[in-house]
């Protein structure tokens, strides 16, 4: 079941427009963009894990263009996870439409923060996104009963 539109206000702690509110989710809009600068490391029990290191990327009159490539992209909305609720984030079709695709992970029951997702520009002409743009719909999905466990992980609160 797709969490009622009612219940957002639990879970989002900060939207910028009510134009936000979709008929099975909300969107979510981009903070800042940041280029990848390093190589990152993943293993199995996260022992020798290295996040890839980025360099935040400017605005210019309220707007970045990204050439083709891949970025990490931080979301301005802050969410809360309850226990009995996942979600998922989906790319907007307009930007499916100019050449670029937004990967999400799965946002697990206990997850709270401002998360970050990857943004890939396959357009040749690349694209130009303005501060705040819409690029993403989180879909809350309501559980048939509370987590057994609760998201404890390293992103729990990140970009506060």
């Amino acid at each position: 079941m797709i969490l009622p539109r009612q219940h957002l206000s639990d879970v989002i702690e900060k939207v910028i427009s009510d134009s936000q509110y979709q008929p099975a989710g909300i969107d979510v809009t981009l903070k800042e963009a940041r280029a990848f600068s390093s190589a990152g490391k993943i293993d199995f029990d996260n022992s020798s894990r290295k996040i890839s290191d980025t360099v935040l990327l400017e605005y210019a009159n309220d707007e970045v263009h990204l050439k083709p490539g891949s970025y990490k992209v931080v979301f301005n909305e802050y969410v809360k996870i309850p226990a009995d609720v996942a979600a998922m984030c989906l790319p907007r079709s307009s930007l499916l439409r100019c050449g670029a695709n937004l990967d999400c992970a799965l946002w697990d029951p206990g997850y709270e923060g401002r998360s970050e997702a990857l943004l890939v520009v396959y357009n040749e002409h690349g694209i130009i996104l303005k501060r705040n743009a819409k690029i993403g719909q989180l879909v809350f999905i309501k559980l048939s009963e509370k987590a057994s466990s609760l998201y404890e992980g390293k992103y729990k609160g990140e970009n506060r």
